[in-house]
C-alpha cells in the first residue's frame, strides 16, 4: 500500500491554495502529523483500518476535522483522500458537487467518518 508524506501533503496544500485562493501555510505540525498517521495506526501488530477505503476515509476525516492548516483544511482532506485512493487503484466516480458537500458535512459534523466509508464504498 502507497502512502503519502507529510512533504508531498504540505506541497499538495501549497499549490490547492495557489490555485484556488486562500493562506498557506501549517498551523499545527501536530495536528497534521497525528491525521497523516492516524489511518496506519496497529494493535497487536494488526491494522486497526484494514482496507485502503477505511484508510482513505480516516485520512479525508481527520484532515479536515484536525485543521492542522492555516486555511484550505476542507479541500485538502477531500484531495489527499482522492489521491490516496487513486495511487492505490481505487478511482473514485462522483460529481464536484458532491465533493464540495461532502467537505462541507465533514466540517460541520454532519458527515461522520462512517458515512465517508460507506460514501467512499458507494463511489468506488
Amino acid at each position: 500500500m502507497k502512502r503519502l508524506t507529510k512533504d508531498q501533503v504540505i506541497n499538495m496544500h501549497s499549490l490547492l491554495i495557489k490555485s484556488s485562493g486562500g493562506s498557506d501555510g501549517i498551523k499545527d505540525e501536530g495536528l497534521l502529523e497525528s491525521a497523516l498517521n492516524a489511518p496506519f495506526q496497529t494493535f497487536a501488530g494488526e491494522d486497526i483500518y484494514i482496507t485502503i477505503q477505511s484508510k482513505a476515509a480516516k485520512l479525508g476525516y481527520f484532515l479536515v476535522n484536525n485543521h492542522p492548516f492555516i486555511d484550505g483544511n476542507k479541500r485538502i482532506g477531500i484531495l489527499v483522500m482522492l489521491v490516496f485512493l487513486e495511487i492505490n487503484g481505487m478511482e473514485v466516480a462522483c460529481t464536484d458537487n458532491e465533493l464540495i458537500t461532502l467537505g462541507l458535512g465533514l466540517a460541520d459534523g454532519s458527515v461522520s467518518d462512517k458515512h465517508l466509508l460507506t460514501w467512499i464504498i458507494d463511489h468506488s
